[in-house]
């Protein structure tokens, strides 16, 4: 990931932000777009809706190929302290 910019912005009494025009034109970030906002413990991040809809496709994709072989209450067994 390529840090490309960094500004401020001020929240407002109804938790309102405006995202400067220079981040609008970046992808994902136009007039209308949806976006997802991820909370962590130190940080919040806005991305592009589409974006993370696609990394969780792929998780999931991968989630149910790697279930196939991964039905056993043994194998469950043996990984679970891992």
């Amino acid at each position: 990931m390529t840090l490309i910019e960094i500004r401020s912005a001020t929240i407002t009494s109804k938790g309102q932000i405006a995202i400067p025009k220079d981040v609008r034109n970046l992808k994902g970030f136009k007039e209308g777009s949806k976006v997802s906002i991820i909370a962590y413990n130190d940080r919040i991040e806005i991305r592009p809706l589409q974006q993370l809809r696609e990394k969780l496709d792929v998780t999931y994709a991968s989630e149910k190929v790697l279930s196939k072989d991964w039905l056993l209450k043994e194998e469950d067994e043996a990984w679970k302290d891992l």
